[in-house]
């Protein structure tokens, strides 16, 4: 086995460079993906290794690049394609909805899309507008759609393979300010798979569950905790569609106290059905109700005000110490 100390990108880079030599059906397109090797370099040597016909530049037209997928698909390739940033990807909103995310359902299980849709999304890099937001909601609310959004540099690579074999369409969401995180790893270790959470830290006295570039803050939160006194125990769910109830109620109940951490804004989200789902099971374990951390229910802000949109500690340690420890 090799350890390498890696970056999410490298990770990435890797899955996509070991998924195009496994598989001739595996194809990666996209906007600047080709000779540039992407804007975040995920791509970078690809189509010098595989040729044009592999990995290959698209015109600026996102409902076009997904569109071209779904034919691809239907037809035994496996396409990955990159909406470049989060927010780009609102063209082709109508095709992943209507097309991508039903054509196993409308032709009963007929035709599947074994596809990826990569998605670079969240803040934390100070981009301009359209250039961060947070839009995992949309897609974990649309039945046929897998949605996964890894927080560490293993998982980059682990799940971006197993995504890339799924038999059906696959939203991965890619934490920006995450790329450059280095771990040191090794990529032939066998991990958890889509579907499934991870502990990341255990913890008597509360739980943080979080995902994506949650997680790194959840973690910093969680240390933060423990200077005070306070054990917390950090939840990532890898994976927000399908979702692990299993790991995280367990949590739950051992702490019998949560706080959901998320970038996105509160209203309607996916921080709103994981309070839901561990409140409608872990009821009589909590002994004071969830809460959550997440962005404010506005636009994302500019770059010079977006540190106060995103979850950070402080946010986070007031959330925790706002659980009605003095009931318990």
């Amino acid at each position: 086995m090799t350890h390498q100390k890696i970056s999410m990108a490298q990770a990435l880079n890797q899955a996509l460079r070991d998924a195009m030599t496994a598989d001739d059906s595996v194809l990666m397109f996209g906007e600047d993906v080709g000779a540039l090797g992407g804007v975040f370099r995920i791509t970078d040597g690809l189509t010098a290794e595989f040729g044009e016909d592999r990995c290959f530049d698209t015109p600026l037209a996102e409902s076009g690049i997904v569109g071209m997928a779904i034919g691809l698909a239907m037809n035994g390739m496996r396409p990955v394609v990159e909406m470049q940033f989060d927010a780009f990807g609102y063209p082709a909103f109508e095709q992943i909805v209507s097309h991508v995310a039903k054509m196993r359902n409308r032709t009963r299980g007929r035709i599947a899309l074994p596809m990826v849709i990569r998605m670079p999304y969240a803040g934390g890099i100070g981009g301009v507008e359209h250039h961060c937001d947070s839009s995992e909601g949309y897609y974990a609310h649309t039945p046929g759609l897998t949605v996964v959004a890894p927080s560490t540099v293993a998982d980059a690579y682990t799940l971006l393979r197993r995504a890339i074999e799924w038999p059906d369409p696959v939203v991965f969401m890619e934490p920006k300010k995450l790329y450059w995180a280095k771990e040191e790893v090794d990529l032939t270790e066998p991990a958890p798979g889509i579907g499934t959470a991870v502990v990341r830290r255990e913890g008597a006295d509360a739980t943080l569950i979080a995902y994506g570039p949650s997680v790194p803050v959840a973690m910093e939160a969680a240390e933060a905790a423990a200077a005070e006194g306070r054990e917390l125990t950090v939840v990532d769910l890898r994976s927000v569609v399908p979702f692990d109830d299993e790991t995280v109620c367990a949590a739950v109940r051992r702490t019998g106290r949560a706080v959901v951490v998320a970038e996105a804004s509160g209203f309607a989200s996916v921080s709103s059905e994981i309070v839901a789902r561990v409140t409608e099971r872990c009821f009589h374990s909590l002994a004071a109700p969830v809460r959550r951390v997440t962005g404010f229910d506005i636009p994302y802000p500019p770059p010079k005000l977006e540190k106060f949109q995103l979850p950070g500690v402080d946010r986070i340690l007031d959330a925790v110490d706002d659980l009605q420890w003095e009931d318990s």
